[in-house]
């Protein structure tokens, strides 16, 4: 008589998945700039691309300005006795924050989109 063929174990299920058929693992989304970084870029420069590095530094560049601007906005509504920032302690922030030329550009770019927005609203 022929041995008997040994039967294989069942093939073990991987450590915490249930396999094809379990609920997926949500992604944690994350919020970036990248999409006005590149509308931007296609506005100023409309033939040339950047490069995955590049649109991470600017990422990074854009987050870190927003974070000082934020944050000198802050201590203004404090030294003010304020809760709230407004458009004024953003204004002064800039002004304090970004050097010259650049403070005026974006004093001047922030008063067009301010005056456009109250504007919509009425």
């Amino acid at each position: 008589m022929a041995p008997k063929a040994e039967k294989k174990p069942a093939a073990a299920k991987k450590p915490g998945g249930e396999g094809k058929k379990g609920k997926k693992k949500a992604k944690k989304s994350v919020e970036t700039y990248k999409i006005y970084i590149f509308k931007v870029l296609k506005q100023v420069h409309p033939d040339i691309g950047i490069s995955s590095k590049a649109m991470s530094i600017m990422n990074s560049f854009i987050n870190d300005i927003f974070e000082k601007l934020a944050g000198e906005s802050a201590k203004l509504a404090r030294y003010n006795k304020k809760p709230t920032i407004t458009s004024r302690e953003i204004q002064t922030s800039v002004r304090l924050v970004l050097p010259g030329e650049l403070a005026k550009h974006a004093v001047s770019e922030g008063t067009k989109a301010v005056t456009k927005f109250t504007s919509s609203l009425w």
